[in-house]
């Protein structure tokens, strides 16, 4: 009898769980019998995946927090280093997490093992001297977005792009009655969800100039009505005494239920990040917008590789939606180009054409299509 294949894998983040789950599900149609192990949070673990320590150990954040737990994460390298040289796995994948899992594919591709790594670090955005070491690193790279594989193209690094997991997951034609009718919103009304952020920082920066631009909209346009979804109980308290000197706007404040405030919204302002490329597969016109210490960004801002920030632009590589970033991320000019939807209805129509037309790129069944990728790099090396 044939050994059953082996492979391994980390995932750092509930979102590499998600990604590690579906992809675990898709291999297990080309391999009946092949055995998991790694790191992985309850998703993998529900789908027969052995975690050798608890996920939310890697899920570190900042840059104090790594520090303090630097001794404990190196400790799990070392293990896993010599827990996969002992015991070859057919292919060790690292997923997002770059910080821990570029360093342990590295070594562990020195030793013989086939090494992946899914989702692209970002590589595109920053001057960096990574992609020269996720090329020692990795036999292969899988990418959510296609613009990343110019650049490992480019530096003879083997890719494959995907597609994006969100945009499988995303109807392509979202039920606006329906998340409207599950907020208890009015289906005639004209609805603005405001989403600065997910983290304490973002929405301490982002929060009042939100709430200081709904004023100035609800002056302009009588009867708006606002959505603002809190990504956890810590935000929901943080945004709700935000809230507290603003009692006059009407704004309905929800624990969680971000994709479904986006589909009852007519229009989105954000914080930059991934809930700009959730605004676009939900076909949602959108404002981008972000604030940090001018120090940071000036450091960021001579780093950069790219003329966006905003996802859907960079897909276009053109400004699709606008992007205001600090200076320009002012309560004044946030109104006015929320409120430029509304007032040009045709803008509003060639966006949401241009963002299906996204979709359809980013659709590309990405759990089959990464599993299939990884296939046939450990046939290849068999």
């Amino acid at each position: 009898m044939t050994e059953p294949v082996r492979i391994a894998i980390v995932a750092g983040e509930s979102s590499g769980d998600l990604l590690g789950a579906g992809l675990i599900q898709a291999l297990k149609h080309h391999y009946p019998h092949v055995e998991f192990s790694g790191i992985g949070g309850p998703k993998m673990l529900e789908q027969g995946f052995h975690s050798f320590f608890p996920q939310d150990r890697l899920a570190v954040m900042g840059l104090v927090d790594p520090l303090m737990r630097l001794p404990e994460l190196l400790k799990i390298r070392r293990f896993l280093f010599e827990h996969f040289t002992e015991h070859k796995p057919d292919l060790f994948l690292g997923i997002d997490s770059p910080d821990f899992n570029l360093t342990l594919e590295e070594k562990l591709r020195k030793a013989g093992v086939t090494t992946a790594h899914y989702v692209s670090p970002s590589v595109w955005a920053w001057r960096s001297g990574r992609i020269k070491k996720i090329k020692r690193a990795v036999d292969l790279m899988l990418t959510i977005l296609p613009f990343e594989n110019v650049i490992y193209q480019q530096h003879q690094v083997p890719v494959k792009f995907v597609g994006h997991p969100l945009a499988d997951e995303i109807a392509m034609q979202p039920d606006k009655k329906s998340a409207r009718q599950q907020l208890q919103l009015d289906e005639q009304s004209a609805v603005v969800a405001l989403m600065p952020g997910s983290r304490h920082s973002e929405v301490e920066r982002l929060g009042p100039l939100f709430f200081q631009a709904a004023k100035l909209m609800l002056k302009q346009r009588h009867g708006l009505t606002f959505v603002l979804p809190a990504a956890s109980g810590q935000r929901y308290k943080q945004l709700h005494q935000m809230l507290g000197p603003h009692s006059e706007l009407p704004v309905k404040l929800v624990q969680g239920q971000s994709q479904e405030v986006m589909a009852a919204a007519d229009v989105v302002l954000l914080a930059s990040g991934t809930t700009a490329l959730e605004a676009m597969l939900l076909k949602k016109p959108m404002v981008v917008s972000y604030k940090m210490a001018w120090l940071s960004f000036q450091i960021m801002k001579a780093m950069a590789l790219v003329r966006f920030v905003a996802l859907p632009n960079l897909l276009a590589d053109r400004e699709l939606v606008p992007e205001l970033l600090q200076s320009d991320a002012t309560p004044e000019q946030m109104a006015e180009a929320v409120l430029r939807y509304f007032d040009a209805p045709e803008l509003t129509s060639e966006l949401i054409d241009e963002f299906k037309r996204q979709h359809h790129t980013l659709k590309c069944d990405a759990n089959a299509s990464a599993a299939s990728a990884l296939v046939e790099l450990i046939e290849g090396q068999s």
